[in-house]
Formats: C-alpha cells, sequence, structure tokens
C-alpha cells in the first residue's frame, strides 16, 4: 500500500481541524453537480458529513454521475450510493424502497470499461446496497441522467408513463432504470429478457401488466405491426385478440394506448461514457485504494499478494464483493466490521479459465458473468457433460434479482455459508473443488459435508480466502438435477433447495455413485449419506424409490420448533424432491437405452422443468360515443396526469423535499417486549454519541399525551408500560438518518414482562375482546335451520396482509416560529386527522397547523389512520427543538409498527336444501384487533356488511368479535373487512357444494341475489349486474369448455392438478360511518383563464387527480391542460374526510362539480354577450367586471344512516359488482401454483377513465392474490413479528401475473347514483382474486380424490405452497406425520 492508513493511524489533533475547518475543496468537487436547493445550504449541510476529518489519510474516490465527474476526498465505507445520491448530490429521483435489495425502487445502472476485454459493461444494480466506496472509476446513470419532461423524454420513460404503467410512480424510477440497462447491452430483446430484468423489481399498484405491455413495444415480439396486422390482427388489439364472441360490439375498445404514438429507440441517442473514464481507467487502473470512515476502513488492494498480506494482517476483515450479505448485515444486524477488503478487481479473482475436469471460477466473478460463461459452455459441449452446468443456471434462474446478480460474487456465496443457499447444495452434490490460499501457499479442498463447520462457519483459516471454484463436467452415465422451492418463484429465498448427483455403471441401471444435499434442513448444508449409501449398488426402479423415501424421512429430520417453521412441510419436500429426481433418472436412463421401468404417462408432468409462459391480455371497455368534443375527456384512456414525472424521477414524494439549513433527522425507539411494564430507560450512552441532539419523550409532549383516530386509546408515546413490538416509546434526534439510527441501539430499556395474548384463539380463551360485539339479524333462524335438508358447520381462518406500499411512512415538520405555527409534509390519506392529532399533541388549536399532502407512494388504508403515528411524534421534536425534523421510516420499522390488515377468523353453521339452496346461516367473526381499537369496529361491521357475499339467504345471523391481542394495531387496508367477510361466505357455498357432489359455479349461481331482493341489513338492490357480469365471465372465459379440459387433464396426470373457480363479488359503497360521506372543493380561474382545483382527496396512485380534472373539464367545458392540482393541505379544503372507502371520486367529484356550476354561472353572461369569445376573453371580461372567479363547492351523500339497533337504514349509496373466473394448476408434490388465466366482468358505471379503472381492477386483484396465495406474515409465539421486510414478506411479482388475464368493463351499465354515472373502483375487485383461492382448492380436491377423499375439507387463507403440498395427503406425507401440537414451542404462531 501507497501508505498507512489503518485504524490508530489517525492524524494529530491539530490536523484534523484544519481538515475539517481549512479545506473548502473537500466539499467544492461534487457541489457544482447539485441540481437544486440552495447552494449554501448544501454545503453546510455538508459539514456534517465530511467534517469529521476522518477523511485525512484517505484516497480519491473517482466516478462520474449521469456524465458528471464526482471525486470525493471523504468517501465513507459505510455510506451508500443511494444515499449518496439523494443527499450529497440532491438526485432524489432513486427511491428507498426497502435497503435489502428487494424491491428494486433504488435501481440504477453501472457502466466501466474493461480494459482486458476492450469492452463497456453496463449492469443495474441496487443504490442501497452499493458501497459508495465501490464506484471508483465507474459511471453511475440515475434515472435524471437519461431524460426529463423538462429536457427531452426517452423512450424507456414515455412508453411506461403512456402504457399507463405508472400508478404512484414510486417504484417506476426502479422499473425505468432495469429495462434502460437491458436495452443499454440488447436494443432488441426478447419478451423473456424483459422479464429477467424485472426479477428484482417490485410493484404493487398496477399488477405489473401495463408495464410489461409498455415495454412489449421495445421487444423482437412487440413493437407495432405499422398497420399490415399480425396472424391474429393488428397489434393494438393488445395482445392476442380475444376470441370474438358473439356479443362483439362496435363501440368495444380494446385499447388503452396507441403504440404508434412512441418515440422510436435510437440506440446511437444514448447518453455516451465518459471519454475522461475512458482514459483514466486505461492509463491507471484501479490501484490500490483506501478509504477511511468514522467506524470504518475500506481497503481495496490490486494484486493478489497485497490482498493475502492484507488478510494475514487483518484476519477478521470482512472481504466484500457485491456487499449483498454485508450490506445486510450491517443494516439490519448491527453488525460494525472496522476492516473491510475489496478484492473485485484482482485479475486472478476474476479468471475464467476451462481445464480438462470442468471450468474453473474465481471467488469474485459475479453470478450474473459465472451464468452467461456457463450457458455458453452447455452450447457447444456434449450434453452428457453439461449435467452439473444446467443445474447451476436452474439455480441461478430464480436466484435473487438481476440486480443482486450482478454484483454478488459466487465466492461470497460460497463462504456465507448460508444454510438455504441455493448453490451450495448444486456444489456439494458435484464435488466441486475450491482452490484456498494464504501468503504461504495454497491448497484443494472439495465441497462436501465437512466443509461446513456450522451455522454459517467454514474450514477457512481466518487468514485464508476463497480464490477459485471448480465446477467440474459431468461423467457419461451421471445424472444431476437441482431444486428450488420457495414461497414466490421469483427473487426468493428458498425453504428447502436440493442437488442430486447419480453415476451408473455403465449400460446399466445399477447405482455406482449418489449423492444428496439439502439446504433448509440444518444449519448448514447437508448431505444425505445414509440414504445415499444404502442406495449403492442396487437397481434404480420402484423398491429403490420405497428404501429411499423411508430412509430420507428417518435421516432429514427437524426439530418441531426449527427456525423457519412449517417442519412437516420441508421433510416431506425431501421426499417429494427425490422422487422428482427418481422420474427424471429413469427418463434420462430410457433415452440412453437402458432397460429400465417405463414412467407412466400420467407421472410424466411430475419431472418437468418449469418454463414461464409471456403473459397476454386482453381490456375491453365501451369506447366513447362517436362526435364528442374531444375536448371531453370523461370516458376516455387518459394518462395519469403525473405519469411522466414519475418516469423521469422528477415527480417529488415527502422525503424528496431539499433538507432545510438547520433540519434534523428522527429515529424512534420501539419496544422490543409485547406487553410489559417500562421500569427504567438510559439514554446516556445514545446522548453521548457523535451527533446526537437530544431524546424525546413522553414528558416532552406539551399537549395531549392521548391519541387515535376515533378513540382516544393510545398514546403519542409509551407512559410506563408497553402493548406490542413496536410500541413507540420514544425517539433520538440528530444530524443524520445513520446518527440518529446508530443511536437509536444504544437507547437501553428494562422491561417487568406481562404475559402476552398473541392470537385470535388466545384472545378467545381469554375472553379479550373490545366492546361493542355486533350483530346482525334477519329472518328465523331456527325455522331456517329446520327447514333445512342439511346442516354442515366449518371454519376457516384467514391471515393478515402487510400493505407494502413502496413508500414507508414519512413526515417532516417545519416549525413557523410565532404562535405556535407549524407546517408537516406527511405522506397521508388523512389529511385533516393527521392536523387534528398533531395540534391535539402540541397542545395548540387546529389552525396553527397545515399539513400539505403532495402525492404518496402508495397507501392502501396503510396510511390512513397509522401516518399519525409518527406524524404527531415528529412534530413534537421539531417542536421542542424548534427546528425542522423528517424522519422516513425504514421498511422493517414500518412493518414492524404500523400494522395491516385484519386476520379473522370465522366459524359458521349453514343449513341448505338437496338442490344447494341455502336456507339458514349463523356465522361469528373474530377479528385481531392488536393493542387499541384504530379503525377495527368499523372493518368488523363492513365485514357483517358482506357475510353473505351475493349470496340470498333468507334466514341469517352475524356476529363480530373485536379481539384485543398484544399486537400493532390492525388498520383500515383496501377492502376494509368486506374481503374477510367475502371469504368466509365463499368458504361455506364451496362446502355446501362438496357435500352434496355438486359443482360449485351451479350452486353459486342458485343461490345469486335477483334484482329488487334485500340484503340482511335490509336494503333493497336496485340496479343489480352481478347475474350480467356472470354470464358474460362464462362466456369470455370460455368456461364450459375449460371445465371440461382441466377434467381431462386431471385424469391424465397424478403430480399436477388444474382447478377452475368463478367467483362474484359486490361492494357496498359509503363510509359506514355516515358523518364522513362529505366533501369540499375550491376552484380559482386566474386571470389567463388557467385553472387551480383543490379538493379534499389525496393522491395515492389510484389517479384521482387526473379523474378530478377531467371533471372539472367537462364541467368548465374547457381542456385539461388549461387545468392544475397542485396538492392536497388543509389551508385549502378544512375538514376533509380521508381518502378512503372508494368513495373519493364520488365525493370529491361532486363537490367540483358544484363549485364549477357556480363559476360557469357567474361567467354566462359574459358568453351570452360575446358568444364567438374565447374562454379566456369571458375570464377577463368577468374579471373586469369584479365578478368572483373563486368558489368553494361541497357535497354530502343523500339518505345515508345504518342503524344497528334497529337493523334499518341504508348503509351504502349503492354497490359496485364483478365477476372473475380464474384457472390454476397446481404442483402437488411441491405446492408450488400456475395462475394460467383470469377473465375479470367488473360493473364500474360509465368509467369516468377506462385506463385508470382497468388500471385498479388489475391492481386490486394483483394485491388480493397475494392476500389469498403469497403474504403471509409470521409472528412468533411472544408477538414478535418475523417478517419485516421484502427477502421474508412476499409481495406478487411480475411472474405471478396470470398468463391469460382478461378485464372487461361491463358495457351499459344503468347507474344514477355517482358522479357522471361512474362508480367507485378501487376496493371492490380485490376480492376477485378469491377465484385463485378457490380454483386452488378446486385442483386440490381432484388431488385428495387421487388419495381416496372427498367431501368438504378446510383450507385457510392464503393458499401458500406450505398448505397446498400438505392439503394434497399422498405417500410421502404419510411418512412425514407432523408433531403433536403442545408438545413443543413452534417458530410462528397463527395469529
Amino acid at each position: 500500500m501507497s501508505r498507512p492508513c489503518l485504524p490508530g493511524s489517525t492524524p494529530s489533533r491539530r490536523t484534523r481541524l484544519s481538515a475539517q475547518g481549512a479545506q473548502p475543496g473537500s466539499f467544492i468537487s461534487w457541489s457544482d453537480t447539485m441540481q437544486r436547493g440552495d447552494k449554501m445550504r448544501e454545503l453546510s449541510g455538508t459539514t456534517a458529513d465530511t467534517g469529521s476529518g476522518s477523511g485525512s489519510g484517505s484516497d480519491e474516490l473517482v466516478f462520474f454521475v449521469n456524465g458528471k465527474k464526482i471525486v470525493e476526498r471523504n468517501a465513507d465505507p459505510e455510506m451508500t450510493l443511494l444515499v449518496y445520491l439523494r443527499r450529497k448530490l440532491g438526485l432524489t429521483g432513486t427511491k428507498l424502497g426497502c435497503a435489502e435489495g428487494g424491491c428494486g425502487a433504488c435501481t440504477v445502472m453501472l457502466s466501466r470499461y474493461q480494459p482486458h476485454t476492450q469492452q463497456l459493461l453496463h449492469y443495474a444494480v441496487n443504490a442501497c446496497l452499493a458501497p459508495v466506496c465501490s464506484l471508483h472509476l465507474v459511471a453511475v446513470t440515475t434515472v435524471e441522467g437519461i431524460g426529463s419532461v423538462a429536457r427531452k423524454l426517452h423512450p424507456v420513460q414515455e412508453r411506461i408513463a403512456k402504457a399507463h404503467g405508472s400508478q404512484c410512480g414510486f417504484c417506476t424510477p426502479g422499473i425505468v432504470m432495469s429495462m434502460y440497462a437491458l436495452l443499454r447491452n440488447n436494443p432488441t430483446p426478447k419478451m423473456a429478457d424483459v422479464e429477467e430484468a424485472f426479477h428484482g423489481n417490485l410493484c404493487r399498484c398496477t399488477g405489473y401488466r401495463p408495464i410489461l405491455e409498455g415495454y412489449k413495444t421495445f421487444t423482437v415480439e412487440g413493437g407495432c405491426c405499422g398497420g399490415r396486422g399480425r396472424e391474429n390482427g393488428c397489434c393494438m388489439a393488445n395482445g392476442n385478440g380475444a376470441e370474438k364472441s358473439s356479443e362483439e360490439h362496435s363501440d368495444e375498445a380494446k385499447s388503452l394506448f396507441n403504440a404508434a404514438d412512441f418515440e422510436p429507440l435510437d440506440p446511437t441517442q444514448e447518453v455516451i461514457f465518459p471519454p475522461e473514464l475512458m482514459s483514466l481507467t486505461k492509463g491507471q487502473g484501479p490501484g490500490s485504494l483506501c478509504f477511511r470512515g468514522d467506524r470504518a476502513v475500506w481497503l481495496q488492494p490490486d494484486s493478489l499478494d497485497d490482498f493475502l498480506r492484507l488478510k494475514w494482517e487483518h484476519p477478521d476483515a470482512r472481504v466484500v464483493v457485491g456487499n449483498t450479505e454485508v450490506g445486510i448485515e450491517v443494516k439490519f444486524k448491527n453488525m460494525v466490521y472496522p476492516v473491510i477488503l475489496a478484492p473485485a478487481f484482482i485479475p486472478e479473482l476474476n479468471r475464467v479459465t476451462r481445464t480438462q475436469d470442468g471450468v474453473v471460477f474465481g471467488a469474485a466473478c459475479t453470478l450474473s458473468h459465472m451464468g452467461a460463461v456457463l450457458k455458453k459452455a452447455v452450447k457447444t459441449l456434449p450434453p452428457h457433460q453439461a449435467e452439473v452446468f444446467l443445474a447451476v443456471l436452474e439455480q441461478l434462474r430464480w436466484f435473487a434479482g438481476l440486480q443482486i446478480r450482478n454484483v454478488a460474487a459466487v465466492g461470497g456465496n460460497v463462504m456465507t455459508a448460508s444454510p438455504i443457499s441455493d448453490l451450495n447444495p448444486v456444489f456439494m452434490a458435484a464435488g466441486c473443488k475450491l482452490t484456498l490460499m494464504d501468503k504461504d501457499g495454497s491448497r484443494v479442498v472439495r465441497m462436501d459435508d465437512s466443509f461446513f463447520t456450522g451455522y454459517r462457519k467454514t474450514i477457512l483459516r481466518p487468514q485464508e480466502i476463497l480464490l477459485s471454484i471448480e465446477i467440474p463436467y459431468s461423467k457419461k452415465t451421471q445424472f444431476v438435477s437441482a431444486f428450488k422451492q420457495s414461497p414466490r418463484r421469483e427473487d426468493d429465498i428458498s425453504i428447502v433447495t436440493a442437488a442430486m448427483s447419480v453415476t451408473f455403471i455403465p449400460g446399466t441401471d445399477v447405482v455406482e455413485d449418489l449423492r444428496m444435499s439439502y439446504g433448509g434442513m440444518a444449519a448448514t448444508t447437508v448431505l444425505a449419506k445414509k440414504t445415499a449409501n444404502r442406495l449403492l449398488g442396487r437397481r434404480w426402479g420402484e423398491e429403490l424409490l420405497q428404501e429411499a423415501c423411508s430412509s430420507l424421512a428417518e435421516e432429514m429430520t427437524l426439530d418441531p420448533s426449527a427456525p423457519g417453521g412449517m417442519v412437516t412441510y420441508r421433510r416431506t419436500l425431501t421426499l417429494s424432491l427425490f422422487y422428482k429426481f427418481y422420474l427424471t433418472v429413469l427418463q434420462k436412463l430410457r433415452e440412453q437405452g437402458v432397460n429400465v421401468e417405463e414412467v407412466a404417462s400420467d407421472c410424466l408432468s411430475a419431472a418437468e422443468i418449469y418454463h414461464p409462459v409471456t403473459p397476454s391480455s386482453v381490456q375491453i371497455y365501451q369506447a366513447v360515443p362517436e362526435g364528442r368534443s374531444q375536448d371531453d375527456t370523461v370516458g376516455r384512456p387518459m394518462m395519469h396526469l403525473s405519469a411522466l414525472q414519475q418516469a423521469t424521477g422528477e415527480a417529488v414524494y415527502c422525503d424528496d423535499v431539499p433538507l432545510y439549513e438547520n433540519e434534523l433527522y428522527l429515529a424512534l425507539v420501539t419496544s422490543s417486549k409485547a406487553h410489559a411494564y417500562i421500569r427504567s430507560i438510559d439514554t446516556s450512552a445514545a446522548e453521548s454519541m457523535p451527533g446526537v441532539v437530544c431524546c424525546v419523550f413522553a414528558d416532552d409532549i406539551p399537549g395531549s399525551n392521548s391519541t387515535g383516530p376515533i378513540e382516544y386509546d393510545e398514546t403519542v408515546l409509551a407512559d410506563r408500560q408497553v402493548t406490542c413490538v413496536g410500541h413507540i416509546i420514544g425517539a433520538v434526534v440528530a444530524d443524520t438518518q445513520l446518527h440518529a439510527q446508530r443511536a437509536v441501539k444504544a437507547v437501553r430499556i428494562e422491561y417487568e414482562e406481562l404475559q402476552p395474548i398473541v392470537t385470535i384463539q388466545e384472545a378467545i380463551a381469554a375472553q379479550s375482546f373490545y366492546q361493542p360485539i355486533r350483530t346482525i339479524q334477519n329472518g328465523n333462524l331456527e325455522a331456517g335451520f329446520q327447514q333445512a335438508h342439511h346442516i354442515l358447520e366449518g371454519e376457516m381462518h384467514m391471515g393478515g396482509q402487510e400493505h407494502f406500499y413502496l413508500e414507508t411512512n414519512v413526515t417532516l415538520a417545519v416549525p413557523r416560529g410565532e404562535d405556535g405555527e407549524m407546517e408537516l409534509f406527511v405522506s397521508t390519506q388523512s389529511a385533516s386527522k393527521t392536523q387534528s392529532l398533531v395540534a391535539k399533541a402540541l397542545g395548540v388549536p387546529a389552525n396553527r397547523v397545515v399539513v400539505r399532502v403532495k402525492r404518496m407512494g402508495g397507501g392502501f388504508g396503510g396510511k390512513e389512520s397509522r401516518t399519525t403515528l409518527l406524524s404527531t411524534v415528529v412534530a413534537v421534536a421539531a417542536n421542542k427543538l424548534k427546528r425542522p425534523v423528517r424522519c422516513m421510516l425504514d421498511r422493517d420499522e414500518d412493518m414492524l409498527i404500523t400494522g395491516g390488515r385484519h386476520p379473522f377468523y370465522g366459524k359458521y353453521k349453514v343449513g341448505f336444501l338437496n338442490s344447494g339452496k341455502v336456507v339458514a346461516l349463523d356465522v361469528s367473526y373474530y377479528s385481531n384487533t392488536g393493542n387499541s381499537k384504530d379503525l377495527s369496529l368499523s372493518v368488523l361491521e363492513r365485514a357483517l356488511f358482506h357475510m353473505e357475499n351475493t349470496y340470498s339467504v333468507a334466514n341469517v345471523r352475524g356476529r363480530g368479535y373485536l379481539c384485543r391481542t398484544n399486537l400493532p394495531s390492525n388498520t383500515a387496508f383496501r377492502g376494509f373487512g368486506g374481503p374477510q367477510g367475502m371469504m368466509i361466505a365463499e368458504s361455506w357455498i364451496t362446502d355446501v357444494a362438496q357435500s352434496l357432489g355438486r359443482p360449485a359455479e351451479e350452486v353459486r349461481r342458485l343461490n345469486l341475489y335477483v334484482e329488487g331482493e334485500s340484503t340482511p341489513f335490509n336494503q333493497i338492490l336496485e340496479q343489480f349486474t352481478v347475474d350480467r357480469c356472470w354470464d358474460e365471465c362464462l362466456s369470455r372465459s370460455g368456461y364450459r369448455e375449460r371445465r371440461a379440459a382441466i377434467e381431462l387433464y386431471n385424469r391424465q396426470n397424478r403430480w399436477t392438478k388444474r382447478g377452475l373457480a368463478i367467483i362474484p363479488t359486490k361492494f357496498g359503497i359509503s363510509f359506514t360511518a355516515t358523518f364522513l360521506n362529505q366533501a369540499g372543493a375550491l376552484v380559482h380561474i386566474y386571470t389567463d383563464g388557467s385553472v387551480l382545483l383543490t379538493h379534499g382527496g389525496t393522491e395515492m396512485g389510484q389517479g384521482l387527480h387526473t379523474k378530478m380534472v377531467q371533471v372539472a373539464s367537462r364541467v368548465l367545458g374547457i381542456p385539461c391542460s388549461k387545468i392544475h392540482i397542485s396538492e392536497t393541505s388543509t389551508n385549502t379544503v378544512p375538514n376533509t374526510s380521508p381518502t378512503a372507502a372508494s368513495a373519493s371520486s364520488d365525493l370529491n367529484g361532486a363537490a367540483i362539480q358544484n363549485a364549477c356550476q357556480i363559476l360557469v354561472k357567474r361567467l354566462e353572461p359574459y358568453k351570452t354577450k360575446n358568444p364567438k369569445g374565447s374562454w379566456e376573453d369571458w375570464v377577463k371580461a368577468a374579471y373586469f367586471d369584479r365578478v368572483n372567479l373563486s368558489a368553494n363547492g361541497f357535497y354530502k351523500t343523500p339518505d345515508l344512516g345504518y342503524d344497528f339497533d334497529t337493523n334499518s337504514g341504508r348503509a351504502f349509496n349503492y354497490f359496485t359488482y364483478g365477476v372473475a373466473c380464474s384457472e390454476v394448476e397446481i404442483d402437488c408434490l411441491t405446492g408450488a401454483h400456475k395462475n394460467l388465466s383470469t377473465t375479470i366482468v367488473m360493473d364500474v358505471g360509465h368509467s369516468l377513465n377506462p385506463a385508470i379503472d382497468i388500471g385498479q381492477v388489475e391492481g386490486a386483484f394483483m394485491q388480493g392474490l397475494g392476500l389469498f396465495t403469497l403474504e403471509e406474515l409470521h409472528y412468533s409465539p411472544r408477538g414478535v413479528l418475523l417478517t419485516r421486510g421484502p427477502g421474508s414478506y412476499k409481495i406478487p411479482a411480475f411472474g405471478d401475473i396470470p398468463n391469460q388475464l382478461t378485464v372487461s368493463l361491463l358495457r351499459d351499465a344503468p347507474h344514477d347514483k355517482a358522479i357522471f354515472a361512474s362508480k367507485a373502483v378501487g376496493e371492490p375487485p380485490l376480492f376477485l382474486a378469491a377465484s385463485v383461492f378457490y380454483a386452488i382448492k378446486d385442483a386440490i380436491a381432484a388431488a385428495r380424490a387421487e388419495s381416496g377423499i372427498s367431501g368438504p375439507f378446510r383450507l385457510d387463507s392464503p393458499a401458500s405452497a406450505e398448505r397446498i403440498r400438505n392439503a394434497c395427503s399422498d405417500r410421502f406425507t404419510k411418512l412425514c406425520p407432523p408433531a403433536e401440537p403442545g408438545t413443543f414451542t413452534p417458530w410462528s404462531v397463527q395469529v
């Protein structure tokens, strides 16, 4: 190394001060790249970052961002690229979604010049994990660098926006950059490349379809056909131009955008690689580098000898290449690594060489590079030599996302020694050779069961490094397979991984060698040696299979309390996966001409390898009538108003507001116990840490510490007692986020623990309920049950759901310096509630607090009431310090603290006739409410209002109980209790059909309501369209043909089964709390004719502002381009209801209509005087005549008001209806399922904007798909949330959308209850995803029939792979019986 630069060699006190004060150059070099905000403010802000003087003795870090050179003299080894971009360079287009590389919101493109190949390498990475120190001589391209609305859009930005692929827009920059990086490497990709590029990106709003559709236009399959037509008609008829049905209409539109309008992609116009960087790279190469921070030193050796010497001197140093593991340990496991070695550029570690035995990869080769090399090798090698390579490639296909594979090194994967590694089982089964080295020499070890010595430990000595790994060619008689089973197929951590290799004596089926390696079955990757040894010398047949299974069941045991849970499932998987291997090998032996038994034709599908299908889709809506003015956009598919800004990163979210001069950052101190008294709090260590300004606790609250959205049954900060893990006790305020978060970890709290109540069952046992207990009853229950031919009882549990809005909760509070005034920028659906609760906590009247909401990066109900948890604390801190304070929760904090959808448990007793007609129903709902009431009573009431779904039941009683538990309070979530109520209803209707042995759709159709019937809460159903939706859904989905095809398929396949279900829904529209059904609007017309529109609703991606502009445009008779909505604020429209209950378009639209009509009336005389004049002429004339050009509008929904005591009054203004039909295929051996097709018919009246409404239908459907099939929150028996990020909590990804998706908006739907005959659309479609759940249940029933089991069975939601597999009872499940409940403490409990 050029000079000493290790901890200990700090400069003297004097030089340290001068480094801080006298070298303005330390931040001048990057300040010119600042893009906005006050120069001085930025400079004063940086002294905090660079002022520790730790940089002395550091090298200069040189890299480029969007073509501009950055010279950083104080690079901090612990700083990520994301923080650097957002905080130091003010480039806020790149977003923070999870900080663990699991959501892709922070994706940027890195480019580097490779001197040895003389080529440029472009690749997408997660900026949240990339250490800024790793970027020496790298060019970074962010979303701002490729195009902007102000300058010129890049086609990648334009197409996602115009194809309606950006709703809340928070994930959009990351998706744009993933696509951009793909196109830089391959300007004409295949659709499969696009899908692979998005493996590491999540979106919670759109349902993914429009993103794929917009980007399909870049691919060889997509693009405009130029009017020449394709085999299935013009490319404009989106996808596979659905089979023409008899009911085609001339006004049926199928295209939501016109690809012919898109700017063409011109690869020659891309941002060039900085020439200066090219010459720097050629001239000097990286060289040895050293960067020093407060707590860590980053050493980047440039030669192998250097590296080995440093590892000898610092045996405990962590070696970092991609930082995909260490980054997570530092962030989430509080690890501190004083010395970091970064050998990514050492030639020997990146070398790939072929030997006679296989291919040797240097340990720093990235997984992407390894994949590319192996793919090439497979093409050139004789097939029998490529077995191991194919197994590695199979695992790489589903290994994390592309952004991770692009940087993660193969050596890191081996050395991390994760027990659930995807690749280590393959390396172990193949017996890969590892070359280890230290400064005294090298040794070669084979990767077998002695390599891993314990949990995350290997046989390497501390000073040794892994130099390379050799992946061998396979032999002629060797067969290798690899398997991975995870909750979600793409970018997911595995439950069990396995790799198996068998070698036969040539020409026979006699086993010569067998290795079976499993991950996820112990603390290390293990070999099933006993079983393998037993099978040596045996013939590959049924007898061997029997023996292998019983032996594996004995050998691969798991403690019933094992971390990760799912013990029975994991044990069953070891057998199921071996069986798949057994079948695969049988087929391959036959292909080689060895005489073995033939695989039965009904077992073939069990051995198939999954290959994704590019999804196709159709959207159908009613076009506006001919001859309507182009300026009237109501009913047209208009793009979301801020979609273009969202696609360029220019859209400002709460945390993108530039830093204030003296702003501070807050981090929360939360409880680690579910139920306890606080004995003491020690903050001394925290307060002495760098950058800390103060701590905030309950005593600092000037006003009231009691808070809550309806009842004040919560505290702003915990006082003496905590009632859940994540209960906010206090906060630490510091100069930066990093300092605040570090200090929080130093706060010491002593508790006296109390017994927590965690699950619904525990609450029932302890009778721990909130009052009141709600009941809705109608008809005569006793008489109904007497009339019934059959009575059955059942129960079902439905898990909760995390909102997973991509933008976590965030608040910025700015004290205004006089009269107790404060301004808050908050990501919330309830500006007014935030205002009143902040005022209450500060002890000031509400008129001193202004809350401003520009937009949210998703809400879904999660920002309706729980945002005030954070806002009140931040406001209290800002008030105490009289300085601006900001806090954006990290994903793990947000998931821990804010609660989600209520888990429900339903018990029912149902009476029915032989025909299947239901005549009596008694149902009880128990909801896991958590530690406060929040909105839970309203959620439970809505569940009761939807307890019969769309089925007419004459005699009915529903009861609802609120379970008081020690979990974070559960809250509003899209559907608000409706989906839980209807899910239980579909469970009993399915049971009725199964017990009678009748087709489920027949029983459903028989029980459907008809127009004019009345609900259990005595509301007459008018303009009832479920029957029309049902019939259209049957015909569009080809239900009869599908059913016949499925029955044939299920007869021909033993281990894969298909299922089909058609599910209706009706969803009541209105707040059930009558007073909330009101809205206000304020409309200003300025003298130049432009219009400023303000209303009480907030924008969270649902397109509300866009629809409101369309409404105003129609009423005022002017084009949308003249109308602007800036934000929602409490000082323009007061006392607003939360943007929730799907009713915001109805309420705010009517208020805007009211205000605009007043203005039109005021302008009328000037129009009459000057009929040929323009809008601007009339406005000017009115102004000069001193007419008020500002109006406020108001609306309240008429005749609402239901009374539970008398079961009378109208609960809802109207209902939104829909029907969905879905087909799935399940793998009975692993529980994995494929969504084959879904057809949705939705009655949304006359759509205000079909593009937005179809987007809402698809987005809600995908969110429901997550709720019912994927998303599982795991809590420990002590009430600790175990799933706190995208790594462990799986929302649907691109690959989860049905292969065929048809969405049709019902035509000619009569409706007179809402603005311009439209209907609410936000929540109603979510429940339609239950069609997937019940299709899965249908498929499981077919699998159970194979084992001779029939009749109703319980399947709880979500229908995870584990539940599906365990419900398909067969010979393998019998070998792995579950442990007796009560004999062990489970890892997680069903709450």
